[in-house]
């Protein structure tokens, strides 16, 4: 693997450097204690934040829109035409990727693009290009028990914290490509700096709050599928607001929905997010509803985000903490899970 250096000096030259590849989304403060990524244009490289904990809106959502439309079609004609818009638009580029979120987007390969090839997810991702850059936990990460704190993969580049700067690590010919057209950039890695990489690990791993293997915890849920306690008490609490799902980095249910025009004969088909905690989601032909209660729908979710993903050998929930952050009933997932596994 390909490594540099860059120094904190330079951040801004190399964020605007990255415009020359495409839409620069980066995280930056949104509010007294929110990030987000939103667009970066040069008079904005300055509020690119590069310490945060979590993003309001998970990464997928550039490459699996919360909204867009499928085709048009016509009736009449019995013709449909596909929407050109993920085939045509501007790449995007992805900087401040955390470690956790990588893996979520390498989850959503494994379903839009391994699974179900999906021609609108797989042609944003082809294109876009994903600058991961490391972090440290707060008490809502667990991404270490999940084996998400670290990724060797799914990036073009990846920029890990030294005292002085970043050293980048290339994982893609494209990241090859920005290194080779930058390179006045960068200053070779020393013993310093690998150094410091060390102690930033070590740093990182006693900040975490919980440790050990989590790998086994889906058959635990299923053990305790009628756990006395914890289902029913904490359904209790859901107000069934979906927000667990839309800030997740790895939930991919969506809702397909045709709109007609006022002609009577064309249209538009439009594919939109879902959540497994709306009581619609289950609704199927006949009103017969497979998961009619909040406590069903709840539980659900626990097993799902704790399922295995073979393709990624991971657990399809990378311990981000957005759950429990942005929940307005106050549910802590992490603590939940650390309940079923008998306190441990």
């Amino acid at each position: 693997m390909r490594y540099v250096k860059l120094k904190k000096e330079r951040i801004k030259e190399f964020l605007l450097a990255l415009q020359d590849y495409g839409e620069l989304y980066a995280p930056i403060k949104v509010s007294e204690k929110y990030f987000d990524f939103r667009k970066i244009t040069n008079e904005q490289v300055d509020e690119v934040v590069l310490d945060y904990n979590r993003t309001l809106r998970p990464p997928r959502r550039f490459f699996f829109p919360e909204k867009e439309v499928l085709f048009t079609f016509n009736s009449k004609k019995v013709e449909m035409y596909e929407n050109k818009e993920a085939f045509t638009s501007e790449p995007v580029v992805l900087f401040g990727v955390h470690a956790c979120d990588i893996v979520g987007l390498r989850i959503m390969d494994s379903r839009f693009i391994d699974d179900q090839p999906d021609p609108y997810y797989r042609a944003r991702r082809e294109k876009g290009i994903i600058i991961g850059i490391s972090c440290l936990p707060d008490e809502y990460c667990f991404c270490n028990v999940r084996r998400a704190e670290f990724v060797d993969s799914g990036f073009d580049l990846f920029l890990s914290e030294v005292e002085d700067g970043y050293v980048i690590r290339v994982g893609s010919v494209k990241g090859h490509k920005i290194i080779d057209s930058t390179e006045n950039l960068y200053v070779e890695v020393t013993k310093k700096d690998s150094d410091d990489l060390t102690a930033f690990d070590v740093k990182k791993s006693k900040m975490f709050t919980v440790s050990g293997n989590w790998d086994s915890l889906r058959y635990t849920l299923e053990l305790n599928d009628e756990h006395p306690v914890i289902w029913m008490r904490e359904s209790e609490k859901c107000l069934g607001c979906g927000n667990c799902t839309i800030t997740c980095p790895t939930c991919r249910c969506y809702d397909v929905k045709d709109y007609p025009n006022l002609d009577g004969e064309t249209g538009v088909r439009v594919r939109i997010w879902d959540s497994c905690q709306f009581r619609e989601h289950g609704l199927v032909a006949g009103g017969h509803n497979f998961r009619p209660t909040k406590e069903s729908r709840f539980k659900n979710r626990y097993m799902c985000k704790n399922a295995y993903c073979k393709e990624v050998t991971t657990a399809y929930c990378v311990g981000c903490g957005r759950c429990t952050y942005f929940c307005p009933a106050g549910i802590n997932y992490k603590e939940n899970l650390i309940e079923i596994r008998g306190g441990i």
